[in-house]
């Protein structure tokens, strides 16, 4: 049976050379593969159906995407994809590290950090020029691990917020465990704004996060983002995942939870973003499909919101 429409998998990027004979079978120049390629990814069966139904752009935490780049993935999804998009690092960091793509911002505090005006008016207006609304998912804000306390974050995050309009929706990853609480859920649930379950390095695992958010979610649709392994740096996962065309390490527990937010959050008429890593498990597509899987017997499959 179809999955509930509730239920949009995708992965965290897509231009992965490690997926051609996989998810890509087209022939593309090297040069042109990473601009080109999207629309044969939402074309990717599995088991005769359709599995991808949103992607994540990763890329626009760099830079906010172009009218151009946007009118172009308009081009190559169909009617009802959704793409999942980051918001630019210069919203979400307190201060800047010493990182030479910085320069010499490198080190200095971010008079930019959770400006609402700078917001609408870099990151938001593309969208809203090209016309993009019907596409797109929730806008995650990625803030980085921080030197903010709970208070303080969780003020400029309820500010932020409440100068914005509710024309689109919104989600936060955390990666400080301390942030988790009562005070963060309450924020976000006075905004409708979703927590971002990150299974990531150092931060709890997904239903110990639930837990800490009071096993409520705080907006009409929740995300999941399968990051890495816990307890592994990032650039470990990337080392052990590359050039990511298989599993390498199955993280059944994961999986488990994963099912277990799905699960909850269609049976409260809640949508689910769920975006794989390949530097999860290895191969982001496989991870889909054991995921699909684990959801093909229970009863949200054919479920309609």
């Amino acid at each position: 049976m179809p999955l509930s429409p509730l239920i949009r998998f995708g992965t965290s990027t897509w231009a992965y050379q490690g997926w051609r004979g996989q998810v890509y079978h087209r022939q593309y120049a090297n040069t042109t593969f990473a601009r080109e390629c999207l629309g044969e990814y939402c074309q990717y069966l599995h088991n005769g159906q359709l599995i991808f139904r949103t992607v994540g752009n990763d890329s626009t935490f760099y830079r906010p995407p172009t009218t151009n780049q946007l009118r172009h993935y308009l081009k190559q999804i169909p009617e009802e994809f959704e793409m999942c998009f980051k918001v630019w690092e210069d919203i979400t960091i307190p201060h800047y590290t010493r990182h030479a793509r910085y320069g010499l911002k490198a080190g200095m505090p971010n008079p930019r950090f959770l400006d609402a005006t700078l917001f609408s008016d870099l990151v938001l207006a593309p969208y809203r020029e090209v016309s993009f609304a019907p596409h797109l998912g929730p806008f995650i804000f990625e803030f980085q691990r921080h030197g903010l306390t709970a208070d303080e974050f969780c003020s400029r995050l309820d500010r932020f917020f409440g100068q914005l309009s509710n024309e689109f929706r919104y989600a936060v990853e955390i990666r400080n465990p301390g942030l988790l609480g009562p005070n963060y859920r309450k924020v976000l649930e006075r905004h409708g704004v979703a927590h971002v379950y990150n299974h990531w390095s150092y931060m709890p695992p997904l239903l110990r996060q639930h837990e800490q958010m009071e096993e409520h979610f705080t907006a009409p649709f929740t995300v999941v983002r399968l990051l890495t392994p816990l307890n592994m740096s990032y650039e470990t996962a990337k080392n052990r995942a590359a050039p990511y065309d298989k599993i390498v390490g199955d993280l059944p527990q994961m999986r488990k939870e994963t099912v277990v937010l799905i699960k909850q959050a269609a049976t409260e008429n809640r949508r689910a973003y769920v975006l794989v890593n390949n530097r999860s498990e290895g191969n982001a597509p496989t991870t889909i499909q054991a995921l699909l899987t684990s959801l093909g017997n229970s009863s949200l499959a054919g479920e309609h919101p």
